[in-house]
């Protein structure tokens, strides 16, 4: 256990962001499950708007880098964009 007063405010505010985070990527892993497990092209290109949305928000809030989402996004498209060569 702690002993100081800012190791115990430390261990209360790593427990909020812990949280946080967790509920963030959750949200996010959804997002990219939508994404690779539509079976229409218009579903997938719905839940790839939806999960551009839920990566740049978790960007802005410090949960993901910037480049990670960039290249999730990268390969979010490539997967819809082989769907719709395909037909």
């Amino acid at each position: 256990m702690a002993h100081h007063k800012s190791a115990i405010k430390r261990i209360r505010q790593s427990r909020r962001r812990r949280i946080y985070n967790r509920a963030n990527n959750k949200m996010l892993r959804e997002a990219v499950k939508a994404v690779r497990s539509a079976t229409t092209l218009d579903a997938a290109k719905t839940a790839l708007n939806k999960a551009f949305s839920v990566l740049d928000r978790v960007t802005a809030h410090g949960v993901l880098h910037k480049n990670a989402a960039a290249n999730r996004k990268s390969s979010l498209s490539a997967f819809v964009r082989k769907m719709e060569a395909k037909g």
